[in-house]
């Protein structure tokens, strides 16, 4: 697979991408370490104010989009990118708990403010036929640029000082600058006008596609299994090495990058889209009883088990994240882009918020018992999305939606 789309505004929206995730893949693979080792924070306050902050991005999803559909997608999309340059500045100057979360909670605001606007001007500058392909093309280059960030911060852990943090920070601001310069590349979407009458935030009115989004963030779960069970399940219940949870990782880095515009497409459409949403939910929980079976078993038994669960999962994940586009796109009103993808959003902030809890529990807490219990969850999931997409396209003011296959 080609790392860039073809010349355009696709292409533009890649590279200002892989820019802004290069500096996303410093922050996050240092953050935990700065601020234990550097601000003084406790694991725990950590853990709360990143909570804190989900709270406060999930909240001013629909809110920022609206903002996106109402002055412009472009430029809503580039101030958010210059205010997160300035509040990850920022967190030089943060040296209590209290500063922490008065800086995250900006910085949340900045972040859904760019997701939501990263969709309308996605749905404004892309043909519609295309969306769900530049959104795979994008998925693909942002784990290209935060596996380059993540060795990037390499130096700075090793160094293990205040000034080699200040620099990783430094770096991540400079990118979301350069991102937003890039995008001057970009034509400007022109506003839509306010509604004259009835509410303005309608996305949080639709039911049926909140309904479709919390299927959604719950079924977004599953990324939990790879970056937070999965671990503890091969340290803590298998005889598997400890080496193999970072193939693991790799496996998934790998497939996303190769193979995420393939598997999107057949997903522009409602049909396609709920048909893989579908899919994807029973091919994860395939991968949640191989992962189950691999547990009190010689290790020659479990290695390969691991392995191929970890492939069969990133199957699912990359039909999952294709259906989610497909059928935000397709069920969002014209004027109404931006608020419809941060309403989408706010799906994957509850299951972030909601995994560590639920997977660690089931998968570690219970065991085989309770990875199967999660398969069965994300197979139910994912036999839900049709019918509910159905319902929401049942329900669109303009009934050229295509219907959706049972």
């Amino acid at each position: 697979m080609r790392l860039l789309p073809e010349p355009g505004p696709a292409r533009t929206l890649a590279l200002s991408s892989l820019v802004n995730t290069i500096g996303r893949g410093t922050w996050l693979t240092a953050s935990a370490l700065f601020l234990t080792h550097s601000v003084g924070l406790t694991v725990a306050q950590v853990g709360l104010g990143l909570t804190v902050t989900a709270l406060v991005g999930l909240v001013a999803s629909a809110p920022t989009g609206y903002l996106a559909d109402r002055y412009g997608p472009r430029g809503i999309q580039m101030a958010a990118l210059l205010a997160s340059a300035a509040c990850t500045a920022a967190l030089v100057a943060v040296r209590s708990f209290a500063a922490f979360v008065a800086v995250g909670m900006l910085m949340a605001v900045a972040d859904a403010a760019s997701r939501g606007s990263r969709g309308a001007l996605i749905a404004g500058a892309v043909p519609a036929e295309q969306r769900v392909h530049t959104r795979a093309y994008l998925r693909a280059v942002t784990n290209v640029g935060i596996s380059v960030g993540a060795v990037v911060a390499g130096a700075g852990l090793a160094a293990d000082t205040r000034a080699g943090y200040v620099s990783l920070i430094v770096l991540d601001a400079v990118t979301y600058l350069v991102a937003a310069a890039i995008l001057l590349r970009l034509p400007a979407v022109p506003p839509v006008p306010a509604p004259t009458q009835g509410p303005r935030l309608i996305a949080l009115r639709d039911r049926p596609f909140l309904a479709f989004t919390v299927l959604d963030g719950l079924m977004s779960m599953h990324f939990g299994l790879l970056n937070i069970a999965l671990p503890l399940w091969i340290a803590g219940h298998t005889t598997a090495p400890h080496w193999l949870i970072s193939a693991c990782m790799l496996v998934n880095t790998v497939m996303v990058v190769l193979f995420q515009v393939r598997a999107s497409r057949g997903t522009e459409d409602l049909t396609g889209a709920g048909r893989a949403a579908r899919r994807a939910g029973a091919v994860i929980a395939v991968a949640c009883a191989l992962f189950a079976a691999s547990g009190g078993v010689p290790t020659v038994v479990a290695v390969p088990l691991l392995l191929g669960g970890a492939l069969v999962h990133v199957v699912g994940e990359l039909w999952h994240a294709a259906a989610g586009w497909g059928i935000s796109f397709g069920l969002a009103p014209a004027g109404a882009q931006g608020q419809y993808q941060g309403a989408y959003g706010m799906g994957m902030q509850l299951g972030s918020m909601v995994a560590p809890v639920v997977v660690t529990t089931l998968a570690v807490g219970w065991g085989v018992p309770g990875w199967l219990l999660l398969g069965g969850l994300f197979l139910l999931l994912g036999a839900l999305v049709p019918p509910v997409v159905r319902w929401a396209a049942g329900t669109r003011v303009d009934r050229s939606a295509e219907p959706v296959a049972a």
